[in-house]
């Protein structure tokens, strides 16, 4: 079993920034790569911004140049930093594993979400 625990959501105003964590802990060997995803009210989940275990990233078209996607594989966590956020990034943001287990079992873990507004 693997768990993800994300933090750092919130409400900030239009051009603000924030910066989103998420710890994975339990059955890890090793982790493929780990992601955040993001669903708006009456929208499909869509991807954010994604980094591999060789630090390879990969970021919607909708945030390159703003957001900024990091691990710390000794911490097994990822971040996500968001600046110059605009009202259309609101949305619950989730965090993504895909993690090799203690049994060599390969899974997909997802995190509960984390809400992030930006208005004024």
């Amino acid at each position: 079993q693997v768990q993800l625990v994300e933090s750092g959501g919130g409400l900030v105003q239009p051009g603000g920034s924030l910066r989103l964590s998420c710890a994975a802990s339990g059955s890890i060997r090793s982790i493929n790569s780990m992601g955040w995803y993001r669903q708006a009210p009456g929208k499909q989940r869509e991807l954010v911004a994604t980094i591999t275990n060789t630090a390879s990233t990969n970021y919607a078209d909708s945030v390159k140049g703003r957001f900024t996607i990091s691990r710390d594989s000794a911490k097994n966590t990822v971040y996500l930093q968001m600046n110059s956020l605009k009202p259309e990034d609101t949305a619950v943001y989730y965090c993504n594993a895909d993690v090799i287990g203690w049994t060599w079992r390969r899974s997909i873990t997802w995190g509960q979400g984390t809400q992030v507004t930006v208005s004024s």
